[in-house]
């Protein structure tokens, strides 16, 4: 019985680690400050214009999506869910890194054209996604690029989902995507006299 016990401690051991990525993992201080998270991280900030000058997403929507989905975490993953309360049977999505791709979405993005080696725990690369995404529920559903609180409800439910109004039946959604639409104007208030973002 010991052998047991010791076999499902390492397990557990392991899997509290998490696994690579290649991102630092650590998010930035002061997430309610969007000046303070580009002067602690000044390459956040080119990656989110440069997505906002690919697809047109305002870069305050993309920082209120990801401080949602990763608070900036580029190794964020979904938890773990457990059989009889202690034996790990793997996470609850296949979401990771700041944006918290699916991996069947980041295929579908790798697939559209995504730059050579796309990864999700790389700044540039999830942003980039954010927009790709954000574009696609732009041309699909007419949400316009400004409204945070809505692409947040299409990027969680899918679009399909966002169509048949999945979210509707979602209170905790509703309420998390009227945070996000909040945020994003915090974000914006603060970016216009920000000179970290100039």
């Amino acid at each position: 019985m010991s052998r047991v016990l010791r076999a499902l401690v390492i397990v557990l051991l392991a899997a509290s680690c998490g696994g690579g990525g290649g991102g630092s993992g650590s998010s930035p201080r002061n997430l309610d400050n969007a000046c303070s998270i580009l002067e602690q991280r000044p390459g956040y900030y080119r990656a989110f214009r440069n997505a906002e000058r690919r697809w047109g997403v305002p870069v305050h929507v993309q920082m209120a999506t990801i401080y949602q989905e990763s608070k900036f975490d580029s190794d964020a993953r979904t938890p773990f869910q457990y059989s009889l309360g202690v034996i790990p049977i793997g996470r609850q999505s296949s979401a990771f890194g700041y944006s918290q791709a699916l991996d069947g979405t980041w295929k579908e993005y790798l697939a559209d054209g995504a730059r050579r080696g796309a990864r999700r725990d790389d700044i540039r690369d999830a942003t980039d996604f954010m927009g790709w995404y954000m574009k696609l529920s732009n041309e699909e559903l007419g949400i316009p690029m400004g409204d945070a609180r809505r692409h947040y409800l299409a990027y969680h439910e899918g679009r399909t989902g966002y169509r048949r109004g999945s979210y509707n039946a979602k209170s905790w959604l509703l309420r998390v995507s009227s945070q996000v639409g909040e945020r994003s104007v915090m974000y914006q208030q603060q970016l216009q006299g920000c000179r970290a973002a100039r």
